[in-house]
């Protein structure tokens, strides 16, 4: 009978055997220390960082600017309310114009 070594599991971003030494454990998968690391920013991340979606690796920060609520810190929120009300768009039924023309009668 010859000799089968075990099955390795498989580096989710690379594809590489991760042998227990240098494995990291998150979203359902076994991956290289050097590969644990953001997907948008490759910040490295560990256990109180890491955060997951669809399989992919992310810090807390870059997962909530990509799927957090929007506006919460760049830029969207009460903060950087605008004025703009689409007019070029063609959207000139506003409510400023409105008031305007209410208060000439």
């Amino acid at each position: 009978m010859p000799f089968v070594p075990a099955e390795q599991n498989k580096c989710p971003k690379c594809g590489k055997s991760v042998y227990p030494a240098e494995e990291r454990i998150a979203a359902s998968g076994k991956w290289h220390k050097t590969c644990f690391k953001c997907g948008l920013c490759n910040k490295l991340l560990d256990s109180t960082n890491v955060t997951e979606h669809h399989g992919e690796l992310f810090c807390k920060q870059c997962y909530g600017r990509k799927f957090g609520p929007k506006g919460v810190g760049f830029g969207g929120g009460a903060g950087a309310l605008s004025m703009d009300v689409g007019e070029h768009l063609g959207n000139r039924n506003t409510e400023m114009t409105n008031a305007h023309h209410s208060n000439q009668f």
